[in-house]
């Protein structure tokens, strides 16, 4: 098990994160909303007509209609900003703040949002699909938050993160060595540990949706891996051939490096 603390990953199109703090922020004020500072009675009421109930989506049953706040397919990710505690809600945005930003960075703002909402909306139907008739409601961010941990992945293997590893040892390691551990980690549980009260299945669904998703709408010319990217002006260098380059000037001055300095 491992935490999150800091990666050393700079944005490179955007100024600042927006939506990953937008969605931080409102994922913060709903908690407090339906929890420190709210009735038992209106929490209750909160999870059931917000949160996504596959007996209820896949019509197992039905929702007593004083409890409906919203149409059954808006809970797909309407649950995905209802948290049951504390530790459940600051894990998920920790997650997010560490590695939402450099995903955002290379989707845009808009398609971040978009690609955010379909991971939580993936998780959800991966959930139902394992157990359909479950009345039990299924709430938090970890369908999205197990696709921005994927994009990231895909993104940026080979960038240094910091974790915190077993709770108490702070490490700096390639982003694969604890991303391909978390993420492996999932679908295990998810073999042997179906009958918890964590959903791993919301895990994978948001797993196999952020894998799919950031390889479609990443911007153009934003590489996977962390491949460097070859400008034209690389090839022309890498194209001349050697009797073209000036005898007299070899000695003095170094050869162009075509490939730029790996990041």
């Amino acid at each position: 098990m491992f935490i999150p603390l800091h990666d050393s990953n700079t944005l490179k199109h955007i100024s600042m994160q927006y939506v990953t703090i937008a969605l931080i922020a409102t994922n913060v004020a709903v908690w407090l909303v339906t929890g420190p500072i709210a009735t038992e009675e209106f929490a209750n009421a909160a999870v059931l007509g917000l949160g996504y109930i596959p007996a209820v989506v896949f019509e197992y049953a039905d929702l007593d209609p004083s409890l409906v706040i919203v149409p059954d397919q808006f809970t797909f990710v309407t649950y995905s900003f209802l948290h049951g505690d504390f530790s459940h809600l600051a894990m998920n945005m920790l997650f997010l703040w560490v590695f939402g930003d450099n995903v955002e960075d290379a989707l845009g703002h808009f398609r971040f949002l978009v690609f955010y909402l379909l991971c939580a909306a993936a998780g959800a139907l991966a959930h139902g699909l394992l157990d359909p008739a479950s009345e039990a409601p299924l709430i938090g961010a970890s369908g999205a938050i197990s696709g921005v941990v994927a994009a990231y992945f895909l993104l940026h293997p080979k960038v240094r993160v910091w974790v915190l590893v077993l709770f108490r040892i702070p490490l700096p390691l390639p982003a694969a060595i604890p991303l391909a551990f978390w993420i492996g980690q999932q679908f295990y549980m998810l073999v042997v540990d179906s009958g918890s009260g964590v959903s791993w299945s919301a895990h994978v669904g948001g797993i196999v949706a952020g894998l799919l998703l950031v390889v479609i709408l990443r911007r153009r010319g934003v590489p996977l891996f962390d491949r460097t990217i070859v400008t034209p002006r690389a090839v022309e260098h890498r194209a001349e051939r050697p009797e073209a380059v000036d005898a007299s000037t070899v000695s003095a001055r170094k050869p162009p490096t075509p490939w730029g300095r790996p990041t």
